[in-house]
């Protein structure tokens, strides 16, 4: 009976029961969401009816089944109204990108010219693979079905060109713009928002293995970052020029083409756009230039003149100071003729209440100044701001600097003011005017310090300590004054000056900012505090009177031994009278 049944069959429908069966093996159940399927034979069993398997055989999906995506495949006749099948499946991370997108966005208001994922992958059988240079070479036209004005510009861009001519390595939409989760401009998360152009710019202009790949130089991204633009960046600025302020969007072209944003004839159009005027009166020099690159001749001197005075100085002033804490502290502190002295305590005489004032903001200007400009140029150090400091901390940062730099400038020309119109001030300060005495005075103190001779030489009430330290204080201010206001009225600096004394300037502004910042903790610091004579403080500053005196030995002032009286007041002018 078996054997008359089976001779019944045909081969045909042997055929269609093998079919059948594989069908069933191969595609159920489901793959899992992420995981590929053997896809030979499941698409070799659809392609008996669908000439779609034959598509998909040259697709970026030729290893995944027919069965992984189509729902129902294993009832004959297909059901009607089954659902497309859904890319989020096996994208789930891509689907979730675009759904937060611009695109997902617009989608999810009901615009049908939204892009979706075949908009610009194509049919889910004849899908591309992402990665081929044929592939990165059509995404500027893919784009450009919607954005074709922004295609037409990028084509003629330097980027464009080098992606028509096949060159891999070039940008196209997607490696600024994101792929699946492109955002609005304005979108703070977005890659070319204005806070992350600098980073998308450098990860190619940035990544050395490209720039020496394709011959561009290395270091535009750490020029931009040393640079006042930069800076402000780094800071959170959202005003400041970042790369597409200069070089363009999708129009980017080399500065020596004549339609280029930054070829010479256009930089004053380009700069003027935030520096009104810029470029007039005036040829602009390279902008990209590092701290270390060649500069002006005037400004490559100034600084190589800073890098050899200040650790020459603050060398020459540890030098002295460690000679005296040495002498001092061996003497009032190991022999026992330290003699602590209080705020109360009669001294010498040394500051006018209204001078304490002026001090006072001097001081307090100073120090402002000192965090908040060294905060400007590293922005990125924990010290630089408050803790919980937003983005608009830049903004008050720069007016703090800023003020400071006022309230200094008042407070000198408050004291240049006392010393016109009052007498007995000018007098004080008399005392303070140079004399070549005291090179040999400094000469003698210096020597004593280093032991080189056992008698302590005499000291002045303002010797070449005071005279030093004041006279660097008048040309600290006149040049950071100076400097300040012109990188502060840039616009009026790039209108009617070289473009080198900007750069002079900040040169000068940082340096002499070092320089006055390691005197004042070196030199005046210890003079105040650290010096075992007066420690823990001279309270001159604030009572005006200090404990110190001159012209004879520690031992002589502290000791056992008779103190010298204090020197008589002339109650007129309430200063020592020689």
């Amino acid at each position: 009976m078996f054997d008359s049944a089976r001779s019944n069959l045909t081969s045909r429908h042997v055929k269609s029961i093998w079919l059948l069966l594989a069908a069933i093996l191969l595609g159920w159940p489901p793959q899992v969401s992420g995981q590929q399927a053997p896809a030979e034979d499941s698409n070799a069993t659809c392609a008996g009816c669908h000439d779609s398997a034959a598509k998909v055989s040259k697709s970026a999906h030729a290893k995944v089944g027919c069965a992984q995506c189509h729902l129902k495949h294993e009832q004959y006749p297909h059901p009607a109204g089954v659902p497309k099948p859904a890319c989020a499946t096996c994208h789930i991370d891509q689907a979730g990108d675009h759904a937060r997108s611009v695109h997902g966005q617009e989608l999810k208001k009901g615009n049908a010219g939204a892009p979706s994922c075949d908009s610009c992958h194509g049919a889910g059988h004849e899908i591309p693979t992402a990665k081929t240079t044929e592939f990165h070479r059509a995404v500027p036209q893919t784009c450009g079905m919607c954005h074709s004005d922004v295609q037409e510009k990028f084509n003629t861009s330097v980027h464009g060109k080098a992606v028509s001519n096949g060159v891999r390595g070039a940008p196209v939409c997607t490696d600024c713009h994101g792929e699946h989760n492109i955002l609005r401009p304005s979108n703070t998360a977005s890659t070319v928002n204005v806070s992350h152009v600098r980073e998308t710019c450098g990860s190619c202009h940035g990544d050395l293995r490209l720039t020496r790949q394709f011959g561009l130089p290395a270091d535009r991204i750490t020029s931009f970052d040393q640079s006042f633009h930069g800076l402000a960046s780094k800071t959170g600025s959202q005003t400041v020029a970042n790369c597409a302020s200069c070089h363009g969007v999708h129009d980017i072209l080399p500065s020596s083409d004549p339609k280029s944003m930054i070829h010479a004839e256009n930089l004053a159009k380009t700069c003027g756009n935030c520096h009104p005027g810029a470029g007039k009166r005036f040829a602009l020099g390279p902008i990209h230039v590092p701290d270390d690159a060649p500069s002006h001749p005037i400004v490559a001197s100034v600084r190589s003149f800073y890098l050899f005075l200040i650790p020459a100085v603050i060398g020459l002033m540890l030098l002295h100071h460690a000679g005296d804490f040495a002498r001092k502290f061996r003497s009032l502190r190991l022999r026992g003729n330290y003699r602590a002295t209080s705020p109360s305590a009669h001294g010498e005489f040394r500051m006018y209440g209204f001078e304490r004032i002026q001090h006072a903001l001097l001081a307090i200007s100073f120090m402002v100044l000192v965090w908040s400009g060294f905060a400007l140029k590293y922005p990125n150090q924990w010290w630089a701001s408050p803790v919980g400091a937003g983005p608009e901390w830049a903004f008050y940062r720069g007016w703090i600097h800023r003020i400071a730099g006022v309230v200094m400038i008042v407070a000198g020309l408050v004291h240049v003011v006392s010393l016109i119109v009052s007498r007995p001030l000018r007098q004080h300060w008399l005392t303070l005017i140079p004399r070549h005495t005291d090179v040999k005075e400094a000469a003698q103190a210096i020597s004593y310090n280093l032991f080189l001779r056992s008698k302590k030489p005499v000291v002045s009430p303002h010797s070449y300590i005071e005279k030093a330290e004041y006279w660097a204080v008048v040309w600290g201010s006149l040049i950071m004054a100076l400097t300040g206001g012109l990188l502060w009225a840039n616009n009026w600096s790039l209108r009617n000056l070289p473009h080198f004394i900007i750069d002079l300037a900040t040169t000068l502004h940082f340096y002499e900012a070092v320089l006055a910042t390691l005197a004042i903790f070196v030199w005046h610091f210890y003079s105040v505090i650290f010096d075992p004579e007066v420690y823990p403080m001279d309270l001159a500053w604030l009572t005006g009177k200090s404990p110190r005196r001159h012209g004879t030995h520690p031992e002589e002032s502290h000791g056992n031994k008779t103190a010298e009286p204090p020197a008589r007041v002339d109650s007129s002018s309430r200063l020592p009278v020689e």
